[in-house]
């Protein structure tokens, strides 16, 4: 990992497997994968204010495209995408076993206000989400049409590219930003309890993180007492922007002024 993908790299601590990975969750198997691309590096905790800006210290940095932000923060220089296999594009939702398989999490599609296309159920343990084909496998945002788009909009959808990995495992909710743009991450686990300010993390490419996890979420729910301004509040959704961040450090306060962005709904099915 350290000679192809990440020069700064420390120590093994610091990668996590990703699920896709034939060698992953095998314990005491015949062989080890040494790919590099089969690992993401784990976006650790951090203290805010502000949760926001954090950079890997030795990345070399470049500006964003501000043509839409009237505040500055920067990216740091993507990683290599990994090779993707073509595939045909495959819908779990709509296969004849989906009806007898029970579904762990409903992915909606939103650009601002606006939700566009269906929900998107799934069954298997991880979904990719991703722009247009042949990128990947699963959930395909290019295909999902809406009249009228804003420039911005237009701008924020070409940045989405190979997207995320998310994936169910034994301690949570995962999502790997394999895209060449930061992602942006909200959920319920995320926040510090009697904390009232709200915590978006940045994801950059090549991260991962665990978006939610369902032993703490068991807590909160029972001591949590919590109130935010920019809509109801549902314990068990997680929600991911594509390149643009929101929140107090931002010009956009709510996640709906993100031009493209993923509500994950996660179901009672642990």
């Amino acid at each position: 990992g350290k000679l192809f993908r990440w020069p700064d790299l420390q120590h093994p601590a610091e990668l996590k497997p990703l699920c896709e990975c034939q060698s992953f969750g095998v314990a005491d198997g015949p062989t080890v994968c040494c790919n590099p691309y089969h690992f993401s590096r784990l976006c650790g905790p951090e203290s805010p204010p502000p949760p926001y800006s954090r950079l890997s210290p030795n990345d070399e940095q470049k500006p964003l495209d501000l043509s839409d932000s009237t505040l500055s923060y920067t990216e740091t220089e993507a990683t290599n995408s990994p090779n993707v296999t073509p595939g045909d594009f495959s819908d779990a939702s709509t296969s004849p076993d989906a009806a007898k398989r029970s579904h762990w999490c409903n992915v909606a599609y939103w650009e601002h206000r606006t939700r566009v296309g269906r929900l998107y159920t799934v069954y298997e343990q991880s979904v990719s989400i991703f722009y247009d084909l042949p990128q990947g496998n699963g959930f395909c945002l290019g295909q999902l049409n809406l009249d009228n788009r804003s420039e911005t909009v237009r701008r924020t959808r070409s940045k989405i590219g190979y997207g995320i990995l998310l994936s169910k495992e034994p301690d949570g909710v995962w999502a790997y930003n394999r895209s060449e743009h930061p992602i942006f991450v909200n959920s319920p686990t995320l926040d510090m309890p009697s904390c009232r300010t709200l915590v978006v993390r940045k994801v950059m490419p090549g991260y991962s993180i665990k978006v939610f996890d369902y032993d703490k979420s068991c807590l909160l729910q029972h001591t949590a007492e919590l109130d935010y301004t920019d809509g109801p509040y549902d314990p068990n959704s997680v929600r991911i922007s594509f390149a643009k961040g929101w929140g107090p450090c931002y010009s956009r306060q709510f996640i709906t002024s993100c031009p493209c962005w993923l509500e994950i709904l996660l179901s009672n099915n642990r």
